[in-house]
């Protein structure tokens, strides 16, 4: 993994630790690291004296010399993690089995290809059985007021007419939705493009009069630019949006 890729997110890992408050199960999500990399991240700069007020205000070289004696083997190899709750879906499927789910998830972390090993077969059972046993029944979601809110668009277009021409336009129906109060915003724009999304969401957050501690949109393309379901990157300005109003970014 290179230096440019990872400074930025031992920076929000430190910012979401230090300024937020989170836990480092919603860090990882946050930041699309392992919970591993998290508390390494933080571990080391626990033992380096380094917290996130020092940290804003310095380089990326600076905070990489002070975390990692080797600023270029600064990233250990890693094993891929097991997105337990997508395996335990699909199984429900006819047909699909977990030899089945384990070569998909091996193929994603081949195509991913960040240095991260995936597990193998008798691993990924394993796992999963060890996950499964733990597992509460049923599955409940439950939303703190504040903490989350839900965004994405319509499946379903509406139109609006030219009261000029009286052409019928096709447009997209934005949706934003506070987890515990179900709180809703919608508005419609001409595309789903990054300009208009990133204006629904601030006009979102001004309509609630508050900024939740996540906003969790689906994996569009204006804000998720690298989809995964293992690791999916933000994107760049969307990323910097969630920095400004103090949020993170959780992809769905």
């Amino acid at each position: 993994m290179s230096k440019r890729h990872t400074m930025p997110k031992i920076r929000e890992v430190l910012r979401l630790k230090h300024e937020q408050g989170f836990p480092q199960r919603k860090i990882a999500a946050a930041t699309g690291l392992s919970k591993g990399s998290v508390v390494s991240y933080l571990r080391r700069a626990g033992d380096a004296g380094l917290d996130w007020l020092m940290a804003k205000d310095m380089t990326e070289t600076e905070i990489e010399s002070r975390l990692f004696k080797q600023p270029a083997r600064c990233v250990l190899l890693e094993r891929v993690p097991i997105d337990f709750d997508w395996v335990h879906r699909e199984l429900r499927r006819v047909g699909v089995t977990l030899q089945l789910l384990c070569a998909e998830y091996q193929q994603g972390a081949v195509q991913a290809n960040d240095g991260r090993r995936p597990y193998q077969y008798s691993q990924f059972c394993d796992l999963y059985q060890d996950w499964k046993s733990k597992l509460d029944m049923p599955m409940r979601q439950t939303h703190l007021a504040g903490e989350k809110a839900f965004i994405d668009y319509s499946g379903k277009k509406p139109h609006i007419i030219d009261r000029d021409t009286g052409e019928v336009i096709e447009v997209e129906l934005y949706v934003a939705v506070m987890g515990a109060s179900n709180y809703t915003y919608a508005e419609a724009t001409r595309t789903q493009q990054l300009a208009d999304f990133v204006g629904s969401t601030i006009r979102t957050l001004e309509y609630f009069g508050a900024v939740p501690a996540m906003l969790v949109p689906d994996q569009l393309k204006s804000a998720v630019s690298g989809p995964d379901r293992y690791d999916p990157d933000i994107n760049p300005s969307y990323f910097e949006l969630g920095q400004h109003y103090g949020t993170a970014i959780v992809p769905a």
